[in-house]
């Protein structure tokens, strides 16, 4: 085994579902409750909640190799202003690229020609079914859509490799954005440090 690399013992067989129940909890998200029998004979009911929708994209749109660009929106939960990456839900019969478009075009006055999916994130696996996919968008060019939002949002320029300080602020505390934008950053130095090789 190589310096660093750990040894992860392989899948287990997944629970046996005996019984499904939803629940209607309005809004956003249903909620199920599983019966379930596991592999060594246990069973255990769990709750989870399903969201209605199909997902939803986070884009870390590059205004140009160091510069990325953030969204200042009012987050209802915490009740504040918080500085974060665009970012929306998948509509019926769109791609995951066609959502990052629109999203960025909708929030901060920009399109790109260049789209690449980083990967995708869970909120809450123990009890969540959303899933939301992390896009890297370059090449951008100005395109403003109207979108849903109550207020225009301010469009903020951000070092990416000053992550540190832009996640001390008090203002920006959302873990989708923290983990997009740390991926993106290590992706774009392998990516700049292969082109140098």
């Amino acid at each position: 085994m190589s310096k660093g690399s750990t040894k992860i013992p392989g899948p287990r067989p997944l629970p046996v579902v005996h019984e499904r129940l939803d629940r209607d909890a309005g809004g956003m998200f249903g909620a199920e409750r599983l019966d379930l029998e596991f592999s060594n004979g246990e069973r255990r009911i769990y709750y989870r909640l399903k969201t209605r929708g199909l997902g939803a994209v986070i884009i870390v749109p590059m205004l140009d190799d160091q510069t990325v660009l953030l969204a200042r929106e009012y987050a209802a939960g915490l009740h504040h202003y918080e500085i974060g990456l665009p970012k929306g839900r998948l509509e019926a019969g769109e791609t995951v690229m066609e959502a990052a478009q629109r999203e960025m075009k909708e929030e901060i006055g920009y399109g790109a020609h260049r789209l690449e999916q980083l990967t995708s994130l869970s909120l809450a696996p123990g009890y969540m079914t959303h899933v939301t996919h992390i896009v890297l968008a370059r090449d951008l060019y100005p395109e403003k859509l109207e979108g849903d939002e109550p207020e225009e949002l301010d469009v903020i320029p951000w070092p990416i490799g000053d992550l540190r300080s832009l996640t001390a602020r008090e203002d920006c505390t959302e873990g989708r954005t923290i983990a997009a934008l740390y991926m993106a950053r290590d992706y774009l130095n392998a990516e700049s440090r292969h082109d140098r090789t």
